[in-house]
Order: C-alpha cells, then structure tokens, then sequence
C-alpha cells in the first residue's frame, strides 16, 4: 500500500468516526432507560461493539471504491448516508424525537442499500462488505418503530 492509499484508508476510517461521535454525544441516558422496550431488544453494551465494526467496514467499502473509480455519486452518497447516520442519534437521543428518528432512520437504509447497488459494479466486495451494516440498519429500523409503538406519548424531561 502506497502513502496515498494509506492516507486516504486514514481519511475514510477519520469520516467515519466522525459519524460515530454523534453516538458518542448523544447517549440513551435516563430517558431511554425510561421508555418501555421490547423483549427482544440486544443488551445496550452491544451497541458500541457492532457499531465499531461496522463503521470500519463501512470505511473500507468507501476505500475500496475509491480506489477503483475516484471520487464520484457514489462517494457523494457514501458521505449523505454518513450525515443520515450520524443525525440518527442527535434526533432519537437528542431531541428524544422516536418518531422523527424513524423517518430518518428510513432514509439512512435508503442511503446504504443505494450504497450497494452503486458499489456493486465498481467493487464486489465493497457491496459485500457492507451488506451487514444494512442488516443492522434493517434491525435498527424495526426497534425503533416498535419503539415508537410502544412509546406514543414523548417522555420529555429526563
């Protein structure tokens, strides 16, 4: 690997874990402890730990495809889906908005299967890599309408 494919290998994981600092600021806290779950819902300590991997994964689906096809809509749809990620957290944790979070949430799973479906041609494995990240999205979208469900008045306030 030459100094600039490690720089820009640098410059994705670095996006990435801007996205990721959202979650970082905006913790559940009391509020979300608050809200009535469903059974089925993973242990909050699995959170940090998926989401570590798929961030790196995600990196590498961006590297792989720039290096093969440069900077073009597919990596302009790379970095809309990173904000969509990143705003998730801000809006469900933030502004303890579950509904609006679910809207959101939508359009970040559209983001990403689009991810796939451009990465495809440029780089079979850059679409593999990331079709975990859209499992866990696809999870993410269910638990936060049945969080929704489950929590139609807002707690607001804690």
């Amino acid at each position: 690997m030459n100094l600039t494919n490690a720089a820009a290998f640098v410059a994705f994981l670095g996006l990435n874990v801007l996205a990721a600092l959202s979650g970082a600021y905006f913790r559940p806290g009391a509020w979300y402890r608050a809200l009535a779950k469903p059974r089925w819902q993973p242990p909050d300590q699995l959170f940090g730990p998926v989401w570590a991997v798929l961030y790196t994964a995600n990196a590498i689906a961006g590297w792989l495809v720039w290096q093969e096809a440069g900077i073009g809509i597919e990596l302009l749809v790379y970095l809309v889906s990173l904000v969509f990620n990143a705003g998730w957290s801000a809006i469900f944790f933030g502004l303890k908005r579950i509904e609006m979070a679910l809207g959101w949430i939508v359009v970040l799973w559209l983001s990403i299967l689009v991810q796939v479906v451009l990465f495809w041609p440029i780089s079979k494995l850059a679409a593999l890599v990331l079709l975990p990240y859209l499992a866990w999205v696809t999870f993410a979208v269910m638990l936060n309408a049945v969080l929704w469900r489950l929590n139609p008045t807002p707690i607001r306030g804690t």
